[in-house]
């Protein structure tokens, strides 16, 4: 194709795709808003502040081509040219979910005529993002294919009887956090290819750090749980599937720049209770911009935009992995690190899960939960890291408090390893006030751990965890310790433990009869802090009737869990739990709980 003719269908194709999905703003023939800006200015169409914005937008997008295009080869540099357009389209869908995302944190401070001139309706906004995306992706892989097909063309064919060199690069695997993935290996023409690899690595430009990787994850999950709230209230027997599907874009413009974006879909099957983690539509789950650089003796990371983030081993602060919908946060994280030593500063709103359609989800405006972060290795024959953050909520509700919650959490851990001794200590302790009553609350979480050097390595650990609950009523005093943001991987799938009034003690031994086999059996004791507090759940689901009633013995589960490598990035698990209730829940006409749970997890 003519080099004129090809830039002219690509500036064509995203313009006209953008001016419709957009509703009615040019990315390529970005001059032509000016003239939309005159007629908004005069009363006619809508967002001004959207057609502004694109103008820093596009000069960051020529920027970005100019710097791809000098790195590509030179007898081709107009079919470099062609991923201007795309490049710049990226760059324009990316900064339309930023400002979305920056009108949204914003909250009251936004003036009612810039949000309503921004805001066509939270489904419309999604398509906004979701057509950016596309029009990024097109864009570059017209431009850069044309490219890359003319370089492959004039490179002579390799021949057959070379000898073989000795190949160190290894591909990498599938990471829980996806954009920690590093594809670039894949550059290297001695790494072992597998299907579809030409979708992990699609180069961008001369620079072989420069590429476009694509990934995709599925889980299916059976569960039966036979009595929720130990079967108090409304819940009953149920027998269910749940699903979740994530697709995944991740761009690396050169060593330092990162766009990542992540789309979910989560939904249950034959789910007669259906809460809000259990279904969310299409929707965007992560979108973020990510810089990681050299900065001084240390390296300076970066990332603006919709993110999970998770610390430690996700007591308190996760990405909320075991339940269907995993918990995301529309974020600025800052961290610098160096040597031994890494500082983080973070603010957040987490996302607000809405599953009536698509695109459907915001901001939470009315919780926040921002603060910073350090982490020390070698501390003795271990690791330190400890943080504060600002947690606040309005609307919070307790058994003896109800009103705005305001609440600061100071939290430090402590995790090493002796030979074969291993141990996690973390506590936590929580200041502050829910309405007008003040907040005093803690929470200690530990595992001990002994490996033995024998035939399947079984390890004896022990799992110790405690947090306070209300001593009094009507004291003034909020004392129920509040988990934040829990995982449920933490004590069992079956969510019959809730990190809030609770002394709990669970022994276990781990096994390993193959390296892609692990066994888990343990056995839990469990027990309430304070008579005068609930009995709480995951989620801090309180048990009707518990607060006040019975005794601190709350009941003793068995659970058993298998996790098989069945082959490369497939993965299934099965867990077993049984709760055996004590009389402060029987009493009040509950039952003991079962639940049993089947999963296949796939990774690409």
């Amino acid at each position: 194709m003519n080099d004129d003719n090809l830039l002219s269908a690509t500036a064509g194709y995203v313009d006209t795709l953008s001016f419709f999905s957009l509703f009615g703003l040019f990315t390529a023939h970005v001059t032509g808003n000016f003239v939309l800006i005159g007629g908004g200015v005069a009363g006619y169409g809508q967002g001004v502040f959207l057609k502004l914005m694109a103008f820093p937008a596009f000069i960051l997008g020529v920027a970005l081509s100019s710097f791809i295009i000098r790195g590509r080869n030179s007898e081709t540099p107009m079919r470099g040219a062609c991923a201007l357009d795309g490049c710049a389209a990226g760059t324009r869908g990316i900064d339309g979910a930023l400002m979305e995302w920056g009108i949204r944190l914003a909250g009251d401070f936004t003036p009612p005529r810039l949000e309503e001139q921004y805001s066509t309706g939270r489904e419309a906004r999604g398509m906004k993002f979701a057509a950016g995306i596309g029009i990024a992706v097109a864009g570059l892989a017209l431009g850069f294919g044309e490219d890359t097909r003319a370089e492959s063309e004039g490179q002579p064919s390799q021949q057959t009887g070379t000898p073989t060199e000795t190949c160190d690069a290894k591909r990498p695997v599938v990471m829980f956090n996806r954009w920690q993935e590093d594809w670039s290996v894949l550059k290297n023409p001695c790494v072992p290819r597998e299907p579809l690899d030409s979708l992990k690595y699609i180069p961008l430009g001369g620079d072989p750090y420069s590429y476009l990787s694509l990934g995709a994850n599925l889980r299916e999950r059976l569960e039966i749980n036979d009595a929720p709230l130990f079967g108090i209230g409304s819940g009953h027997s149920d027998t269910y599937v749940i699903q979740r599907a994530q697709v995944s874009a991740d761009a690396r413009i050169g060593p330092y720049l990162q766009f990542f974006v992540q789309l979910e879909d989560a939904r249950p099957f034959g789910n007669d209770m259906v809460t809000p983690v259990d279904k969310n539509p299409l929707d965007l789950e992560q979108a973020f911009v990510a810089w990681v650089s050299p900065l001084g003796p240390g390296t300076v990371k970066f990332r603006v935009g919709r993110q999970e983030m998770a610390f430690d081993l996700q007591r308190f602060i996760s990405v909320r992995d075991g339940p269907n919908v995993r918990q995301a946060y529309d974020a600025i994280w800052a961290d610098y690190e160096y040597q031994k030593w890494r500082f983080i500063g973070y603010l957040t709103q987490p996302v607000q899960y809405s599953d009536v359609a698509a695109f459907d989800d915001t901001s939470n405006s009315h919780l926040t939960f921002s603060g910073v972060r350090f982490e020390r290795q070698g501390v003795g024959p271990g690791d330190l890291s400890g943080y504060y953050s600002l947690y606040t909520r309005d609307g919070a509700r307790f058994l003896d408090a109800q009103g705005d919650e305001h609440r600061n959490v100071f939290d430090l851990r402590y995790t090493g390893k002796i030979a074969a001794t291993d141990w996690d200590v973390e506590s936590m302790y929580q200041t502050g006030h829910v309405g007008d009553k003040t907040i005093a609350a803690w929470a200690v979480g530990s595992l001990f751990g002994y490996t033995l050097n024998s035939p399947w390595k079984p390890r004896f650990g022990v799992q110790i965890d405690a947090a306070s609950g209300d001593r009094h009523l009507n004291d003034g005093r909020v004392e129920t310790f509040n988990p934040l943001f829990p995982n449920g991987y933490y004590f069992t799938l079956a969510g019959y433990t809730g990190y809030a009034n609770l002394i709990h003690v669970k022994p276990s031994i781990t096994l390993a009869p193959s390296s892609k086999l692990a066994l888990l059996f343990a056995v839990g004791f469990q027990w309430r802090m304070s008579t005068n507090d609930a009995i709480y759940q995951q989620g801090s689901a309180v048990v009707p009737g518990t607060a006040g009633h019975g005794t601190r013995w709350t009941g003793v589960y068995a659970q058993m869990r298998a996790d098989w490598t069945v082959a490369a990035n497939l993965i299934a698990s099965v867990e077993a739990v049984h709760f055996q209730v004590g009389n402060s829940i029987r009493e009040l006409g509950g039952s003991n709980s079962d639940y049993v749970g089947l999963e296949l997890k796939y990774g690409w």
